[in-house]
């Protein structure tokens, strides 16, 4: 039975309306432009169909078709919400969400093209015109590939770079401005403002991302001053003027004094105030949360680094003076008497719970000196030098396995300076590390094998790692941890193979049979790790045994076929390493197919897949020449 006249009607109207806002919505400039102006062309097109069904008013639709068009309004509504969403907002944290932002656009894509493939056309009372141009859009919606679209290669290693290197270069951060359009005072104002929104909508739940966008911020920031210098001045000037007294936004107001936060800290339920009036508060005695009431499960105060990060952005952004930092380093020496009697007194505090016989004070501490050992490089540099290092490795051996994690995690993170390594080191941390790496929680292994990796970067600690029976526990991790903890770990052994004993001692603990494991399984991820330690294996004569025997063959064929440039390098490092020598290896190897798959590679690999590959085609010839002599 045909639906009504009005149901047609309001469905059409509803269709036409939603076209019109989504073609009305103003020019991306932002990094999706290309895939959010493509989705509004194509969209628009659809528009003379839904115009000549409301206009046909002699005709009317089924049920079915009825439901047809309304999964359609659906769908159209969902790219509506998606082409708002990402035309404002932080474009640095669009930089870094890129491609979660072009997954939604593939999946609002596919769900249009989904609804167009259920409706009947040739049943509908339309002109040949209007068919065929609804035909040409529905095979554009087929053929589109978001990600494609998204593609920016260059984008990607800036974004690498700015990220990793402290002084990333006036053309990355140049090149980074222009392709964000974060090319002024204002612009940056404005990626404050938004970045101070997307804090507050997320619940302030954005963790290391955080981080790395308010410091790729500063660094652009530097670089829009540098390119314009006197705005530095008459610019920053006018700011100050015009924002002479802003208004301050409510989370950067401490609870209880409601001034300016200038060391903001969260207490156990969660809340967040300034440093000095929650202290004053517990010394008074109070064993409650000021703001909810809630009893304090503990008395811990955790540096909000987040805040403290958005707080400084916001007082940038308005020319107001930074408020004075407690505590910090940064623009302090951190040796000796040059530290401030504040940050004595901080760090000193924290000895002491380390040192007591309280184990809640020891947790307590532990994982606040985690934090602040995150944080920077002259944290790391201050904590070891106020005496930190030996105490946590004493908590290495805590019956708490919460502070045994802060111990370890602390202690990863110290570890990131180098001069700390020795001094870890010396505190016969190692023997604890590999027994936390042994008997810890997952959480606490992980961050032990990473902690031994960070370690071994040193030559002479390749040796004592090994010694003390890490490896076989790096194997097990590389079997039963989480993916994280299973790259950390094969991290770890590849550092350590470096060093020949230690490529025995993995061999002897059984690393080949996993590493073959993870070869045969692609979407386990463990890929990249397994051939590279397969490679640095393979030049070891017990290494080369053992992979011989596992009979890989026909999986290092595939991977030079098959797998990414580095890959294949490694499979014929493997395979070169395997038929040197050994004809029965080679043999595998021609009747798996090697020869056109090393050709191939000699012609388009990596100079050293090159390298490789013509070595082990060379011996194939000779092979081959022995054959013909004696079959001759």
């Amino acid at each position: 039975m045909g639906g009504s006249e009005s149901s047609k009607g309001v469905v059409m109207s509803r269709l036409v309306e939603c076209i019109k806002e989504i073609s009305g919505l103003p020019e991306s400039q932002n990094l999706c432009k290309k895939v959010y102006g493509n989705l509004v062309r194509r969209v628009k097109l659809l528009s003379p169909l839904f115009e000549e069904l409301k206009d046909n008013s002699d005709e009317s639709l089924s049920d079915e078709q009825l439901q047809s068009f309304d999964s359609l309004f659906v769908a159209l509504g969902s790219a509506k919400t998606l082409l708002k969403d990402v035309n404002q907002g932080s474009k640095l944290y669009q930089a870094l969400r890129r491609n979660d932002t072009a997954d939604k656009f593939q999946k609002v894509t596919e769900k249009i093209e989904a609804v167009l493939s259920e409706i009947p056309y040739n049943k509908l009372d339309i002109s040949d015109e209007v068919r065929e141009q609804i035909e040409l859009v529905h095979a554009q919606f087929k053929r589109a590939k978001a990600q494609t679209e998204f593609a920016d290669i260059q984008l990607d290693l800036d974004m690498a770079v700015a990220q990793k290197e402290k002084d990333p270069g006036p053309a990355v951060l140049k090149r980074l401005s222009e392709k964000l359009h974060l090319r002024t005072i204002n612009d940056l104002r404005k990626e404050s403002s938004e970045l101070h929104e997307l804090f507050i909508t997320s619940g302030g739940e954005l963790g290391d991302s955080f981080e790395m966008i308010t410091s790729l911020l500063s660094k652009l920031r530097e670089c829009v001053l540098t390119e314009n210098p006197e705005v530095d001045s008459s610019e920053c000037e006018k700011l100050s003027v015009k924002h002479r007294s802003p208004m301050i936004p409510d989370d950067f107001r401490c609870p209880i004094s409601l001034e300016l936060m200038k060391d903001p800290v969260i207490v156990s339920t969660g809340q967040t105030y300034e440093r000095s009036c929650i202290q004053k508060w517990l010394d008074a005695g109070h064993k409650t949360c000021p703001k909810t009431q809630q009893t304090l499960v503990h008395t811990a105060l955790t540096p909000n680094y987040v805040l403290k990060s958005l707080i400084a952005l916001w007082c940038e952004s308005n020319g107001i003076e930074l408020p004075k930092k407690q505590g910090n380093c940064r623009t302090k020496k951190c040796g000796g008497s040059s530290l401030s009697d504040c940050d004595r007194t901080a760090i000193s505090a924290l000895l002491d719970k380390l040192t007591s016989n309280d184990i809640e004070q020891q947790r307590a501490a532990a994982g606040e000196l985690r934090l602040l050992a995150k944080r920077n490089a002259d944290n790391r540099v201050c904590i070891a030098e106020a005496g930190a290092i030996p105490p946590l490795v004493d908590l290495l051996s805590s019956s708490d396995p919460r502070t045994q994690e802060h111990a370890v995690t602390a202690l990863l993170n110290l570890s990131i300076n180098e001069s700390n390594k020795g001094t870890i080191v010396n505190a016969g941390a190692i023997p604890d590390i590999v027994d936390v790496l042994k008997n810890g929680s997952m959480e606490a292994r992980e961050n032990a094998a990473a902690t031994l990796f960070s370690l071994s970067v040193l030559d002479e600690n390749k040796v004592q790692i090994g010694a003390a029976g890490a490896i076989p526990a790096l194997i097990k991790l590389l079997c039963e941890g989480t993916p994280r903890g299973k790259k950390d770990a094969a991290t770890a052994i590849f550092n350590l193979s470096i060093y020949q004993g230690n490529k025995a001692r993995a061999v002897k603990a059984g690393i080949v049979a996993p590493l073959i494991q993870f070869l045969t399984d692609a979407g386990g991820g463990m890929v990249d790790e397994a051939l590279a330690i397969m490679a640095i294996l393979a030049s070891h004569h017990e290494g080369r045994v053992a992979i011989g025997q596992a009979e890989p063959i026909h999986i290092l064929v595939e991977v030079i076929r098959t797998g990414s440039p580095r890959n294949r390098e490694n499979a014929a490092a493997v395979l070169w390493s395997l038929c040197t020598g050994d004809p029965l290896q080679l043999k595998l190897a021609k009747e798996h197919g090697a020869e056109a798959a090393l050709q191939e590679l000699s012609e388009n690999g990596t100079d050293r897949a090159k390298r490789k590959a013509g070595s082990i085609l060379e011996l194939l010839q000779r092979m081959e020449g022995v054959d013909n002599l004696q079959s001759s």
